[in-house]
């Protein structure tokens, strides 16, 4: 590993970046997504000038053969190890410059129920929920929620064991499948509206993008496969109203102790109350991902979007 020059620190060609890895693939379920994202985020360092390299890492080992061989990393990984903290930990520990999130605000928006905790904690909006884990099977004399509800393993991403259910058989059915991926289910209460979300960059927030799908929510068909999905941006909210989520979508980034970069999706009910929905610390950069969508709505193109973010390690 390179030690960074103070020339380098204040310089802004891309000459500075020094030779980036771009960590993809992993061993999460969202494998196939994070190659993807990888190899486009890849392609765009290098339009943009920086000796990039795609680096599939699905071990330890594969991690530190990056550090020994390069300057600063794009962590492009998807699910778990990846963004939960995993491979942060590691890159810290050897104080190695990586994109996004460190170790504890990755690991925290990675976990779903968690983050709605801290959230409420501080008197941010989130829908209602309850939990069943190994220590606290599901008891339908104790379900407190009203239907449909969405069931959601706690700790994953792109959708994956969702479901939005309507009555108690569906519940139980949908706990089930939830508990192919997690052993930590969220059970939470569906709100009837309208969907966004909205990237944050450095300390600022884009443009929202409204999210409009025939699906019964954005799920990973709808995020990855569907051509049928409508991309509203501009969102087709108020300017004042956008500025207000804009606001509250950085205090729920903030709280959880992000940086650099992330995505808050949420919705807007029948009475324009804003519920957050969770935060994603690296969010998808395919042909079908919403930060380089929001990203080039503010003028930003996806080649300086990545650039931008690679050169948020130097400091």
């Amino acid at each position: 590993m390179q030690t960074k020059t103070p020339e380098a620190v204040t310089a802004q060609s891309p000459l500075a970046l020094g030779r980036v890895a771009v960590l993809m693939g992993g061993t999460s379920a969202e494998r196939a997504i994070s190659l993807k994202s990888g190899a486009e985020v890849t392609h765009a360092l290098q339009q943009a000038g920086v000796t990039a390299t795609a680096c599939d890492v699905t071990s330890v080992a594969d991690v530190m053969a990056v550090v020994q061989s390069y300057d600063r990393a794009f962590i492009a990984l998807h699910g778990r190890w990846g963004e939960d903290g995993g491979v942060q930990a590691l890159l810290e520990a050897l104080n190695f410059p990586f994109t996004g999130s460190g170790l504890a605000a990755s690991a925290l928006a990675m976990d779903k129920l968690r983050t709605k905790w801290v959230w409420r904690g501080v008197g941010l909006p989130t829908p209602d929920f309850q939990v069943v884990s190994p220590s606290q099977p599901f008891k339908s004399e104790d379900f407190a929620l009203s239907f449909p509800v969405i069931v959601k393993p706690s700790h994953e991403g792109s959708s994956l064991g969702m479901r939005k259910v309507a009555d108690l058989p569906a519940l139980k059915e949908a706990i089930a499948a939830a508990e192919v991926y997690d052993s930590e289910i969220l059970i939470e209460q569906w709100i009837a509206g309208r969907e966004f979300t909205c990237a944050v960059l450095g300390d600022a927030a884009l443009p929202m993008i409204q999210l409009k799908t025939d699906h019964a929510f954005y799920d990973f068909e709808a995020k990855y496969q569907s051509n049928d999905t409508q991309y509203l941006c501009p969102c087709g909210l108020p300017k004042e109203m956008e500025q207000r989520l804009q606001a509250l979508v950085l205090d729920a980034f903030h709280v959880i102790g992000a940086r650099h970069w992330g995505r808050v999706d949420l919705m807007l009910d029948e009475n324009d109350q804003a519920w957050l929905i969770e935060l994603n610390t690296v969010p998808g950069m395919t042909d079908h991902s919403l930060v380089p969508m929001a990203a080039k709505a503010a003028d930003l193109p996806f080649p300086e979007l990545v650039r931008r973010l690679v050169s948020m390690t130097l400091t």
